[in-house]
């Protein structure tokens, strides 16, 4: 089932709680959580203890993508401000399986990123370590880019991956998720959509989040009838 996971980079922090409300009464169920380290991506975000923070104001997995270099130094602290979710950049981890089964270790679900210019293949050995796989459809740093086409065969690649190795793990796409992208992204096999603009910029979460989370469900039912032939833009 295809899951929206708000992400609050675009939210309006001086009324953060009221806002992710807003956006898990809209329907989304994940809250995504963008920390940046103004080193590996070139923008400075948030840290453990907004997450602790956040914690407070809602029940929702914590979904903690960490844009930042040496993860491995700030796992812990993740996991004790109470992170469900977190995935690393295999851009920024010399020793993946490593960093992998330190998240693990530390009781939160592991999740590995790639940037657009990383190849699919690059992570086939890591697959059966990880909850999900974070496909970036933009450049990661900044907020309200648009959508990187080629990323939609990446997405279909990871699907026929974990079908033939008899794998789970979920299929998570950040940038440029919005209106007119929506169908493409869930039938090429995305199931977390991960949308920042597109929920929180207009100051509407509640409706916003509603109406793309039903844009994404009925591609995914279109996808589903036999018979229905989908093409993508």
């Amino acid at each position: 089932m295809v899951e929206l996971v708000p992400s609050i980079l675009s939210a309006d922090f001086a009324h953060l709680a009221d806002e992710i409300a807003a956006a898990e009464r809209g329907g989304g169920t994940v809250i995504h959580v963008d920390v940046m380290d103004g080193h590996f991506v070139p923008n400075l975000t948030v840290g453990p203890p907004v997450v602790k923070s956040l914690r407070k104001v809602t029940r929702l997995p914590l979904d903690c993508h960490l844009m930042i270099d040496n993860p491995n130094e700030f796992i812990a602290d993740f996991a004790d401000a109470g992170a469900n979710w977190v995935s690393v950049h295999y851009e920024a981890c010399p020793h993946l399986h490593r960093t992998l089964e330190l998240i693990a270790h530390h009781g939160m679900k592991p999740g590995v990123v790639l940037n657009p210019a990383t190849r699919v293949n690059f992570i086939v050995d890591i697959l059966p370590m990880v909850h999900h796989v974070l496909i970036m459809s933009v450049n990661p740093g900044f907020g309200g880019q648009e959508f990187i086409p080629f990323s939609l065969d990446k997405i279909r690649r990871l699907a026929e991956l974990r079908q033939e190795m008899g794998l789970a793990f979920r299929i998570e796409v950040d940038g440029g998720v919005a209106h007119d992208t929506v169908a493409q992204v869930v039938q090429a096999g995305a199931e977390l959509l991960v949308a920042g603009n597109a929920v929180f910029g207009a100051g509407q979460p509640e409706r916003d989040a509603s109406a793309l989370l039903a844009a994404a469900r009925k591609a995914q039912t279109t996808k589903r009838q036999p018979g229905k032939r989908t093409t993508s833009k």
